[in-house]
């Protein structure tokens, strides 16, 4: 049975909403970020989507191989790296079972793109995998909400335009803290839902972020091989205190 984030119209219908200007605009930033904290010269990006990362580390001269389960998004990615005359290296796979016998000297998994399988067990396949990936000295970078993090930040939903469509997000817990409920509803722009109750939204989808927190991720990643994994708040290496905007977790192997 395929996971949601397998389905190639969740995708199409879904990336413009999730990867809004702002997202592209902090793009070169995290990319410099990257590059400064690894001294890589090979980069894996797991779970690269449509390349928003992995196409910036190539325009930094870095020797980039991106690594998703979407072919839309890999497409996307090869057709944003053509436009910046850029090589990237593209590869089909699952995260579950990824694994190639290059080691890379970074590998990062950028944006929340962790916690979404069906079992824990299958998401500490995942990181393990991510782990296995990093070169002898190398670096693993992974930026993702955390249980902290999502508890510092929750709100119940919003309602924003984007990308031709109302957008309205509600957000729900699960369990003890244990994940995050996240049901997004695309309508026509120029809908009143206040008068319209009852209309139907065109697209409506709802999936499920296992939240862990940092501490339990450090200490995996330190049985997966990882010799320092250090947490912070951010990519300037800011504290991972009560002002963290994210969870960065920065491992050297």
């Amino acid at each position: 049975m395929s996971e949601w984030f397998e389905n190639e119209e969740f995708w199409i219908q879904f990336a413009p909403i999730m990867f809004d200007d702002a997202r592209w605009a902090e793009a070169p930033t995290v990319a410099e970020y990257v590059k400064n904290i690894s001294h890589a010269r090979t980069v894996l990006d797991a779970g690269c989507g449509i390349g928003r990362i992995a196409v910036e580390l190539a325009g930094l001269g870095l020797d980039v191989t991106g690594v998703d389960i979407i072919q839309s998004e890999l497409d996307a990615a090869a057709e944003s790296a053509e436009a910046e005359g850029v090589p990237l290296k593209l590869i089909k796979a699952d995260l579950i079972s990824f694994s190639e016998s290059e080691k890379y000297d970074c590998v990062i998994n950028l944006y929340t793109s962790f916690g979404y399988c069906d079992t824990e067990e299958e998401d500490m396949r995942i990181l393990l995998n991510m782990a296995n990936a990093v070169k002898k000295g190398g670096t693993f970078i992974m930026e993702c909400t955390s249980r902290e993090t999502a508890i510092l930040y929750f709100t119940k939903g919003e309602e924003f335009e984007r990308a031709g469509y109302k957008v309205v997000t509600d957000f729900d817990v699960v369990g003890a803290w244990e994940g995050l409920r996240s049901h997004w509803a695309l309508y026509p722009p120029d809908v009143d839902l206040l008068k319209d109750s009852d209309v139907k939204p065109l697209v409506d989808h709802c999936f499920v972020q296992r939240l862990y927190p940092a501490a339990f991720l450090r200490d995996k990643l330190k049985e997966f091989g990882l010799k320092q994994v250090d947490v912070y708040g951010d990519f300037d290496k800011s504290p991972y205190d009560q002002h963290a905007r994210t969870m960065v977790i920065i491992g050297k192997k």
